[in-house]
């Protein structure tokens, strides 16, 4: 509106300037030149402001791209964490549910979901499982060593079930305290090695800040989940369970 309005106004301008300098009657006088002189400074005023709207429009229009940009950016950012959550909170519901069959659909097709007791991830000890393992699992009565249990160093020999209910879903993890995402929130004693057992991969934490005010938070309790994004898909290839170690 603005812009038409400076176009009337030099149109005007324009025209006067001709009316004055062409009429054969216009008196030759310094008060016409004068008059003259004032129009034209007048019209370069308009051209200025002219210009100067049209370099701010420009801005504008440059500052709104740019913002545009961020933000498809941080929208595809928010997607793809979203689609992780999402995932990760599918899988806490399987195994709050102990339905089998949901979760084994995310177990990673080729590389199967290791279980580990305790936050150091121990390759050479803790177990792997295909998908086609979970079907039978909970009702096998075959018993495993899953590794050492803290502290006293004993052997962790279970059926997947006494596992399952020890050192998978031991809490509530799909009402946690806090959700971690490619954070640590859980920290103790024991040595937190994912980032190097799985480089590429991306995890959520399940964390319970406590349960009983006299130990301070030692009590702490946390349900990790590890995926690999496979041409787009979240798979599930760990399983970690960590707590306060001595």
């Amino acid at each position: 509106m603005r812009h038409k309005n400076f176009t009337l106004i030099l149109l005007l301008l324009l025209t006067t300037l001709l009316l004055i300098g062409c009429s054969p009657e216009a008196p030759d006088n310094s008060a016409d030149k004068e008059a003259i002189v004032a129009l034209e400074a007048k019209v370069a005023e308009q051209l200025t402001q002219i210009e100067s709207l049209e370099l701010d429009k420009t801005a504008v229009e440059l500052e709104n791209t740019t913002l545009k940009l961020q933000i498809e950016s941080l929208t595809s950012t928010e997607a793809s964490s979203t689609t992780l959550i999402g995932a990760a909170l599918e899988v806490a519901q399987s195994l709050a549910d102990q339905d089998m069959a949901v979760f084994s659909s995310y177990v990673h097709a080729t590389q199967g979901v290791r279980f580990t007791p305790y936050g150091y991830v121990n390759p050479a000890v803790d177990l792997s499982y295909p998908s086609t393992a979970f079907a039978t699992l909970l009702t096998d009565p075959t018993t495993y060593t899953w590794g050492a249990f803290d502290g006293s160093g004993d052997p962790i020999i279970y059926t997947f079930a006494d596992y399952f209910d020890n050192f998978i879903y031991d809490e509530d993890y799909v009402n946690p305290d806090m959700i971690g995402l490619n954070t640590t929130i859980g920290t103790g004693n024991s040595l937190i090695n994912l980032s190097t057992i799985y480089p590429t991969a991306s995890f959520v934490e399940f964390h319970f800040t406590g349960f009983d005010p006299q130990y301070g938070g030692i009590d702490w309790s946390s349900l990790i989940l590890v995926f690999e994004n496979v041409a787009g898909d979240w798979k599930l290839v760990g399983v970690i369970h960590n707590q306060w170690t001595i």
